[in-house]
């Protein structure tokens, strides 16, 4: 080799760098698909944001309104007690709003509810002791089969008015999530007290007293 050829290091020539291999622009068809795409996200986060303000104006309404947007009704205390109408064992019509002007305790119960079998006899009890001074108490018997009610009415001498309930009823009052759930309504047919599950007996006649 020639010494021309040569660095004056001794080695030999670098290449030459190559130019960079500019990027093919996206095609046509690329495009239309990005925009179709973007298209299509755009569309469905303006339907869930018109429904989901849907949903919310739904709900704003039915608490302004003091229910909830489904399900039970809720059970304020002060509040008008609910209508409560129903058929009783001998399958008369009892509506409570004939019971205004007395302190009305309404339970709603069952057969196969132990703790509702320890209150009952307190509540006949209560009946018997008050009654003259204006209280009227009121089962809501939440038995699946109405043929079971009337032998345990007559075996525990329940001596105030037993009611067929029904889910309606249940919802109408609040859900009744447990048995038994009492309700003390003072003579002007308002919701003084309500009472989930068994509570003390001195606790029920401290409610009754109240109010008479």
């Amino acid at each position: 080799m020639d010494e021309s050829q040569l660095n004056p290091n001794g080695g030999s020539e670098p290449d030459a760098p190559q130019p960079a291999v500019e990027p093919s622009p996206p095609s046509s068809s690329s495009k239309l698909l990005t925009i179709g795409i973007l298209a299509a996200a755009a569309a469905l986060a303006f339907v869930w944001i018109k429904q989901d303000a849907s949903n919310h104006a739904i709900r704003s309404k039915a608490q302004a309104q003091g229910q909830a947007a489904d399900g039970p009704s809720p059970i304020k205390i002060g509040a008008p007690a609910p209508k409560l109408v129903l058929k009783d064992l001998e399958g008369r019509i009892v509506n409570l709003e004939d019971l205004k002007g007395k302190v009305v305790i309404v339970d709603f119960w069952a057969t196969w509810c132990e703790p509702c079998q320890i209150m009952i006899p307190w509540l006949v009890e209560f009946h018997n002791r008050y009654a003259s001074q204006g209280l009227e108490i009121v089962g809501v018997s939440m038995d699946d089969d109405a043929k079971d009610v009337k032998p345990f009415v007559d075996q525990a001498k329940m001596n105030y008015p037993i009611l067929l309930g029904n889910d309606a009823i249940a919802d109408a009052w609040g859900g009744v999530f447990g048995l038994p759930t009492s309700f003390m309504i003072d003579r002007q047919g308002k919701i003084r007290a309500t009472h989930q599950g068994l509570i003390g007996k001195d606790v029920i006649e401290k409610d009754i007293r109240s109010l008479l």
